[in-house]
């Protein structure tokens, strides 16, 4: 039900408003955007607004996914001294004076931060003004933002077991990840059609990002005679730097199946004429390989805050439900145990039956409804 606002000096009660913050890469973004979609298709009336960071990818995405979105100058530390440093207090400062600002004017009756740079000042400046926050963090390993502002928070939605060792363990609700549920819901048969794919051949699948993953393609573009000889199918996303190369790359081997591809838009058929899949170890990918029930190995990229991507595919190796080579040995070992994973359906079935166990299908309605509640409760 439509509640009155603590803001509202009239009885008459109003549509629900939301301020969702937070971005800076697509799995801090799909989330955001997931919960804002089910919010409004239980709430058709709520107002959302979005605040990211200026200059982020947020300021593009959201507006198309058809929600408003206000842009704060902030920025995360460097990991050197630099000038940017220097400005960090006093950008910081500005932007929890704006998102003050920002709030008195908007009046929302809940803030949720899904991390990135713009999430902290929304919640601190929300937190201080008593208006109800949920986190939702969706790595194994806390983002530093969500880890400071955990005990401000009134809410904390998180991915995985054992998340009690950054949040207080009172706050905390184990809803999995925002994931399109679709992306489990392709036909093999259609998957096969549409990718030009043999019913006869087993497909591997590579995901790397839609900027794509420098080693993954790396150690792809020298595996494609084994391949080959191996009768293995492709589908490699690449992203659209190294498309150029890779697609003269694998030319050659077109008729055997092998495919360069810079974006897969049809993730839903990638997955469902998989029979193994490589893929980095983001967040919202382990949530879809769950979802999806695919046999996976895991290669973390280097390149990520606290190493998270390691942790994220650890809590899928210790439970059997994934196996993990390391950025620094894939050049040398990723296709071999890729294609003893290919040639090993008893291990492929292990793996899926474990995978799939993780899976949090309801994650979004979940995590709405710990939303609503709140929002009821204030």
């Amino acid at each position: 039900m439509p509640k009155t606002s603590l803001y509202n000096a009239s009885s008459q009660p109003r549509p629900y408003r939301v301020i969702i913050s937070g971005g800076g890469t697509g799995g801090h973004i799909f989330p955001a955007v997931a919960i804002a979609n089910e919010l409004r298709r239980r709430q058709p009336e709520a107002e959302i607004l979005f605040v990211g960071a200026n200059g982020r990818m947020e300021m593009t995405r959201v507006p198309e996914a058809g929600y408003p979105i206000v842009g704060l100058d902030i920025a995360g530390l460097q990991r050197r001294l630099t000038p940017q440093n220097l400005l960090f207090p006093v950008k910081v400062f500005r932007s929890v004076r704006k998102a003050g600002k920002l709030l008195e004017e908007f009046k929302p009756d809940a803030v949720v931060g899904v991390g990135g740079y713009a999430s902290a000042p929304v919640l601190l400046a929300a937190t201080s003004r008593n208006i109800p926050a949920l986190i939702q963090e969706q790595n194994s390993y806390a983002g530093l933002v969500n880890k400071l502002l955990s005990r401000r928070v009134d809410r904390i939605c998180v991915a995985y077991d054992g998340m009690e060792k950054f949040f207080p363990a009172d706050k905390l609700v184990l809803t999995g990840n925002p994931v399109r549920t679709e992306i489990a819901s392709g036909s093999r048969a259609e998957a096969l059609e549409f990718f030009g794919l043999s019913p006869d051949k087993k497909t591997l699948l590579v995901i790397g990002g839609s900027l794509g993953a420098r080693t993954l393609n790396e150690a792809t573009a020298a595996a494609l005679p084994r391949l080959k000889e191996a009768g293995i199918q492709l589908l490699w996303q690449t992203g659209k730097l190294y498309y150029p190369k890779a697609a003269e790359q694998a030319a050659p081997f077109a008729a055997d199946k092998l495919q360069a591809l810079e974006f897969v838009q049809r993730m839903d058929l990638a997955y469902a004429a998989a029979d193994v899949v490589i893929s980095r170890a983001g967040a919202l990918s382990v949530s879809e390989l769950c979802l999806t029930g695919k046999p996976s190995i895991l290669v973390p990229s280097p390149n990520v805050a606290e190493d998270h991507q390691t942790k994220n595919a650890l809590a899928l190796v210790e439970k059997d439900a994934a196996l993990l080579v390391s950025d620094a040995d894939a050049p040398a070992q990723l296709y071999d145990q890729a294609l003893a994973l290919l040639h090993d359906p008893a291990r492929q079935q292990q793996l899926r039956q474990n995978v799939s166990r993780l899976a949090h299908p309801n994650a979004t309605t979940t995590i709405v409804d710990e939303l609503l509640a709140l929002m009821d409760r204030a």
